[in-house]
Order: structure tokens, then sequence, then C-alpha cells
């Protein structure tokens, strides 16, 4: 379904893409329930007495690091906020590493294989460092993402990375894919248009298109 963004027709109905860039959390997979037990585990290695969950953390999904951090350690501050962060995405990846169950949404791996013979896939996510490799590993798409950024290798925030991943790939006319207000607030900044992946995490205000599963994207660019 193509809608225009807000009022203003900034973009027309139909477009031409020549780069889809992907959001991860929300997006191309959900890994809240993993996510949760794994910064429990953690949390109580380190004796603090914080509650995770998969709730809590659908609604921090999409942030940066440091401000997830800022919203769910409050009481924790300076280099022992930093260590806790640091010991709860190390547990993370560990378990998403063995972890055997299907986390990634339908279609997802099947899509981007397809639409990468006719178009350039990114991914760009405000996630730690080594957390893109692991998602494209674990959903055998490294071979379809010709590039990516993270808030974890630049310490920037979505639009800015965005932006870098256009300048550096000379993307022509990109679109990006993900759940949450972030994401669209982003691409406002970033000044490209926004697909809302409505299975995700979020609500949005406004969108360029909608998809209510993960290979509608087909049909968009």
């Amino acid at each position: 379904m193509l809608i225009p963004l807000k009022s203003e027709n900034r973009y027309t109905d139909i477009m031409i893409f020549d780069g889809v860039i992907l959001d991860i959390d929300g997006t191309i997979w959900n890994t809240t329930a993993i996510v949760a037990d794994a910064w429990t585990k953690a949390i109580k290695n380190n004796n603090y007495d914080v509650k995770i969950t998969t709730d809590i953390l659908k609604r921090e999904f999409g942030k940066t690091m440091d401000t997830i951090a800022d919203d769910l350690f409050p009481s924790i501050t300076g280099q022992k906020r930093k260590l806790l962060l640091e010991q709860c995405c190390a547990e993370e990846q560990r378990a998403l590493k063995i972890n055997t169950e299907k986390i990634e949404y339908d279609g997802v791996s099947e899509t981007i294989k397809r639409i990468a013979s006719t178009h350039k896939i990114f991914i760009v996510s405000n996630c730690q460092k080594g957390y893109i490799e692991l998602a494209m590993d674990k959903t055998g798409t490294a071979p379809y993402i010709s590039d990516y950024e993270c808030f974890g290798n630049t310490g920037k925030g979505k639009a800015d990375n965005i932006i870098n991943i256009i300048q550096r790939n000379n993307i022509a006319s990109p679109v990006y894919v993900g759940d949450t207000q972030g994401d669209c607030d982003a691409c406002e900044e970033a000044g490209i248009p926004f697909i809302w992946a409505s299975y995700g995490f979020g609500e949005v205000d406004s969108y360029y298109a909608v998809i209510k599963s993960f290979d509608e994207i087909e049909k968009l660019i």
C-alpha cells in the first residue's frame, strides 16, 4: 500500500529505488525474549536488581545503546553502568550465537536474496558493534548485504549513519525500512522515504508506505 508522507506530497506515489536500507530489530527479526534472558543473567551476575522483560526491550530497541543504558540503569552511573552494558551485550551475543530457534520474521532471508539481484541492500542500526554481523550470519544474508553501519561503530545516531551509507555507496534513490518512530524521525532528518514495518515494535506518525510482512518490500521497490 503506497501512501505519500504526511500531506505535503513530498514523494510521488510511485518511486524507483536503487538502494534499500534495513533496520534489524522489529524489521528483520525479534530477539527480545533471548536478549531479556541474557541481560537478566548478566545483571544477576553483577548483583544488581533491575527487571528486564520482552515488553521493556520492545520499547527500548531502536534507541542508541547509551540511551538504552540510561533508561534501564538510571541508578547505576558512570563506569559501572558502562561495564554492565558491556557485559549485557556480551551475554546477549553468546545467547544469540547458540540460538537454534526461529527468530527472524517470515520471508526475510528469501526476500533479501531475491531483491539483492536488482537492488543494493544495506543495514543501518543503533545497535552495538558486532550485532549486524551476527544478524547477517544467523540469517544467511551476509553475501547479499552491500554495506552496513551502526552506533557501536561510529558513536553516531541513525540519521547520521544513514547519510554515511548513502554517501559512501553513491546511492541516488534510497529508502529505509524500519518499525519505530525513531526510524521515521531518522529518515526525516536524512531526507529519504521511510517504509514502516507495521508488524514490528512501534507505531509511527508518517510513512511513505507500510508493509504488514517483510516480503511486501518487493512490491514497493
